[in-house]
């Protein structure tokens, strides 16, 4: 991200002539309260890739990949349904179709394009740059809560991967993990080892990664990808795949085994240097503005 003299100026100068109360006026005035974060450091994680693999004609068990990933900080808890209200009474987010309760819980009956809708909102009232996490950065911070594909045990016939799928997809169904379709108070799940909460409770997380097939060759390297971004992966219990208009998990989406519960959604926030984030603040609050650095 670059900033012109021009802009180094004027936020120099805004600096000076720019009270430190009036930064943060717009979330103020739209009654939201800035979002707690973790610093999740840079890593290289053994990554089971998103998609659906072909080997041979068969599905086959998600590849790992050693996946080197940059710092992020991302939201601690998930967006509440009471913080997605503000959206939508902006006329920013379309209503989730969520029953409305007093409780402090995640925002469910969201779509993947709600959560971006709300995500854009964010930056414009914040001044800060906010998006979905990625599906790698998703697993890196959900440290030991990470589901990741639910069908990578042990086969009983290593040359058909199906009959592997088929078995999960029973036990499931069998009712092996009771329902449990209520959202639970934020906080419910307690915090993993880096500090983020609820994550593999009851609510999904929509990420902005695209679903993909991906036809595998002898040696299990990719010999043709398809990408579909019409498809987004969620991940939480286990991963799943929903279109990105879907806000019930159980009413469609590509996921074997036990549908997802709900679709919520948690954001990671952009690093940016306090002088680009001064100037975004700024032109956060002039009305029509919504260029960020």
């Amino acid at each position: 991200m670059h900033i012109t003299l021009l802009e180094a100026t004027l936020g120099a100068a805004a600096l000076i002539a720019v009270p430190v109360a009036t930064i943060g006026f717009n979330l103020q005035r739209e009654g939201v309260h800035p979002a707690d974060t973790v610093q999740i450091g840079a890593q290289i994680i053994d990554f089971p890739l998103a998609g659906e693999f072909i080997l041979n004609g068969n599905p086959a068990s998600s590849p790992v990949e050693r996946v080197e990933l940059d710092a992020f900080r991302i939201a601690t808890r998930q967006v509440s349904l009471a913080e997605y209200g503000l959206c939508v009474a902006a006329g920013a987010c379309a209503a989730a179709d969520a029953a409305r309760i007093d409780a402090d819980v995640p925002v469910t009956g969201v779509s993947w394009l709600d959560a971006d809708a709300y995500a854009r909102w964010y930056s414009e009232v914040s001044g800060d740059t906010w998006r979905l996490p990625t599906a790698v950065e998703a697993a890196a911070a959900a440290g030991e809560r990470f589901g990741g594909e639910a069908f990578s045990a042990a086969a009983e016939d290593p040359a058909n991967p199906a009959i592997r799928w088929i078995r999960r997809y029973r036990e499931d169904a069998a009712s092996k993990r009771p329902a449990d379709p209520d959202p639970k108070p934020r906080g419910h799940y307690g915090a993993n080892s880096l500090g983020i909460e609820d994550f593999g409770g009851n609510v999904w997380e929509w990420t902005s990664t695209c679903y993909q097939r991906v036809t595998l060759g002898p040696d299990k390297k990719p010999v043709s990808t398809i990408e579909n971004c019409g498809v987004h992966v969620l991940e939480g219990r286990h991963r799943a795949y929903m279109s990105k208009f879907v806000r019930d998990g159980k009413s469609g989406g590509c996921a074997v085994g036990t549908p997802p519960e709900n679709l919520g959604f948690r954001l990671v926030r952009e690093e940016t240097s306090p002088l680009a984030r001064l100037a975004n603040r700024l032109r956060a609050l002039i009305p029509g503005s919504k260029k960020h650095l």
